[in-house]
């Protein structure tokens, strides 16, 4: 019976890139330009921002595309702390990984808020003469530097709502503020009013329009950006528990040991 070699089995499937974040940021980016310029080609944009006369939609917009440059910044932001928490697991699953625990050895891991925790965790340990550490409040600490800013998205989305319903209002006041002093036997004037009461309606559904979409985008997009957040702080916490407290916690064992042999 001729023998057969089997090669070694294929290991799960490997970590998101660390570009995988910012690759989805961009796509949704991609895509929300480009019904941008079908919406301009076809003037729907450039007649909402005619029809509406008090430019809280434009300000809508402004605030949209600050929102954007801010999610960027912290999407790329945690695509790097996760790629340097990835290349620190690589280093501590290396054979003589445990070594960067020793004493300021932590300094050779990729630089990040992980190794940050990393360092406290070991100062920590070295502090109780290496008893079983718990991390339960330093994680909380790395979970806030890594959420950062993100709950600006939250304040914008809602702020953009909020000026949304604003224009809402604005609008059925300029639509109803004719109605007080109509005179229905004057023509000219019912001509007047109804012109009025069109801009006052265009600038309340315009509005309420561009405040909604504002919203779910923004919404979307820091959805995603916590989503990441959330992989990256997930990596860090089995990554410490794996290859970091059991270091430790042999090592304490190994300094009891060596009390109990003197």
């Amino acid at each position: 019976m001729s023998s057969m070699t089997i090669g070694p089995i294929a290991g799960p499937a490997a970590d998101p890139s660390e570009r995988s974040a910012l690759l989805f940021w961009m796509i949704f980016t991609g895509l929300s330009i480009f019904a941008v310029v079908l919406l301009w080609r076809f003037g729907l944009i450039r007649l909402m921002l005619t029809s509406d006369r008090t430019y809280i939609s434009s300000l809508i917009a402004l605030l949209y595309v600050v929102t954007c440059g801010h999610c960027f910044l912290r999407t790329r932001a945690i695509a790097r702390e996760g790629a340097a928490a990835r290349r620190c697991r690589a280093v501590l699953a290396a054979l003589e990984g445990g070594r960067a625990l020793e004493a300021g050895g932590a300094a050779a891991l990729p630089r990040g808020l992980v190794r940050d925790h990393i360092e406290s965790l070991v100062t920590k340990a070295a502090a109780q003469d290496y008893r079983p550490v718990d991390q339960t409040l330093l994680l909380r600490t790395l979970a806030d530097r890594l959420r950062g800013s993100n709950g600006f998205g939250a304040f914008v989305s809602d702020t953009l709502m909020k000026l949304g319903l604003l224009g809402t209002i604005v609008g059925f006041i300029i639509m109803l503020a004719p109605i007080a002093g109509l005179d229905a036997a004057d023509k000219v004037a019912m001509r007047s009013s109804m012109g009025l009461m069109s801009d006052g309606m265009a600038v309340a559904m315009y509005t309420t329009l561009a405040g909604l979409v504002g919203s779910i985008l923004v919404r979307i997009q820091y959805y995603m950006l916590d989503a990441a957040t959330q992989r990256v702080f997930s990596d860090a916490v089995v990554l410490t528990e794996t290859y970091v407290t059991p270091v430790l916690e042999h090592k304490g064992s190994g300094i009891k040991g060596a009390g109990i042999a003197t």
